[in-house]
């Protein structure tokens, strides 16, 4: 039996704190892709009940949907470790892993779901699985890629790829074996000028004069923390550091270092950290650091708290110099990371990633219409329709566009070019995603910013100059 949104609205107005009702509200609205609704219909009833197993898995699909895959999994994984016999937390695991091309072990964890619970069976999901290797194989490409011999013996080589990466190891453990040094830098991004600029004092700059760095006893590496709302070029800005220095890449998602048995997330953590070592200079890219570095007062477990400790071990180079190790997080949520991070030697530059300005949106749409068949296209005039803007709303703006021209197409059977007036249309229609982000920010500026964390919020805001 299915309820409108309506209804519900009006169920939870008389029974606020029901938390089956919130529970079907949280559902109707992420089948009507409500995200924001969702979002505080299942906090609500973690709030009341942090151990419902329902309100955590719709979180989990909430983040999903608005594209944390990592957060997503990392949500996952902790709520099947602490409740391992909820069956559904499973089913969706493996979704996710499946789609991010993690296969096989979709398939171990879908099946340990019908263990518990055969009435979950997903026709669909099992298509997708049904395209799995046979188990083990995986692990004997694997081990021939490392130079391991049929007996588990790992053979002594020399050789490293055409890139210079030792083959073997934590490489290949923690899926990190292709990465590479970008051939994408600063020209190839639009705008950002006074984030390149900081980075080059902070990164480009040391690396390129290293002996007179030396010559102060100033090591070549640390780290900077990039925030800012959603969409706006922080993951692009990282990878185009590490090409304008001609330095090895490597980024990390969170299910490569979360894990859920105790004390392989911190073995996890150490080996990226030599792999980087290994490889300078080497830009290392935490994507939503946040959740790696959240504040420990936040955290009820310790493995969390022995997780941060060790990523702060790291980044301080306790056990191994990290020289030449350059170390970029970017996080929407600045507020929830650790403060021990922001000290000196760790996240001690931190920069404010805005929206793209007029100029820097203009040159993003011209990149965005290259490989579409555009009859006219004013990029000035659209950029002026595209104030607060993310980059990622611009491609939205392209899409909504592009999907319209396509109903037409499909009628008349050939092809119907995108024009501006196309575009500005699709504009009108969408809204700015960092609004919200904003709306957030503003208030944590305002009211916890006694060091003057979030200044430059402010000044974007126009509340101080």
């Amino acid at each position: 039996m299915s309820f409108s949104l309506d209804t519900l609205k009006l169920a939870i107005e008389q029974s606020p704190d029901n938390a089956p009702l919130l529970l079907l509200y949280g559902k109707a609205c992420l089948e009507e892709l409500n995200l924001n609704d969702a979002r505080d219909a299942f906090l609500k009833v973690i709030r009341g009940d942090p151990t419902n197993a329902n309100a955590r898995l719709g979180m989990a699909e909430v983040v999903q949907m608005e594209g944390k895959t990592s957060e997503a999994i990392v949500r996952l994984e902790q709520l099947i470790e602490e409740i391992p016999d909820y069956a559904p937390a499973y089913v969706q695991l493996s979704r996710i892993l499946v789609s991010d091309g993690e296969r096989e072990r979709a398939r171990d964890i879908y099946e340990k779901a019908l263990i518990l619970n055969k009435n979950l069976s997903d026709s669909t999901l099992e298509k997708e699985l049904s395209e799995v290797t046979p188990s083990g194989s995986d692990d004997k490409i694997r081990d021939k890629k490392a130079g391991v011999t049929a007996s588990g013996e790992y053979l002594q080589k020399d050789s490293a790829d055409e890139d210079n990466h030792p083959r073997g190891g934590a490489a290949y453990d923690l899926g990190l074996s292709d990465f590479d040094r970008p051939k994408i830098s600063f020209a190839d991004v639009g705008g950002m000028d006074a984030v390149k600029e900081e980075i080059r004092m902070k990164i480009i700059y040391p690396l390129q004069h290293s002996e007179l760095f030396k010559a102060y006893d100033k090591k070549v590496g640390g780290g900077v923390l990039l925030y800012g709302p959603p969409g706006c070029g922080k993951t692009l800005i990282s990878k185009a550091t590490a090409g304008e220095i001609k330095a090895n890449f490597i980024s990390l998602g969170l299910h490569q270092i979360l894990d859920m048995w105790i004390g392989n997330s911190e073995k996890n953590m150490h080996e990226v950290f030599q792999l980087a070592r290994q490889n300078a200079p080497c830009v290392l890219f935490f994507d939503e650091v946040d959740a790696l570095a959240a504040d420990r007062r936040d955290l009820r477990q310790s493995a969390g708290r022995n997780l941060i400790n060790q990523f702060l071990s790291e980044m301080d180079g306790a056990e191994s110099e990290n020289d030449g190790v350059l170390i970029l997080g970017a996080t929407n949520a600045p507020w929830h990371i650790d403060p021990a991070f922001r000290r000196p030697g760790r996240f001690d530059r931190t920069l404010f990633v805005p929206p793209p300005d007029e100029e820097a949106r203009a040159a993003i749409i011209e990149v965005m219409a290259r490989k579409k068949p555009i009859s006219e296209l004013d990029a000035r005039v659209l950029a002026k329709k595209t104030d607060n803007f993310s980059g990622a709303d611009v491609k939205a703006v392209f899409d909504l566009a592009t999907e319209q021209v396509l109903n037409e197409a499909m009628k008349t059977g050939k092809v119907v070019p995108l024009n501006t007036k196309d575009l500005v249309k699709a504009a009108g229609r969408h809204k700015p995603t960092t609004r919200a982000w904003f709306e957030s920010a503003r208030n944590y500026a305002m009211y916890a910013n006694q060091s003057g964390f979030y200044d430059d919020v402010l000044k974007y805001l126009g509340l101080i100059k």
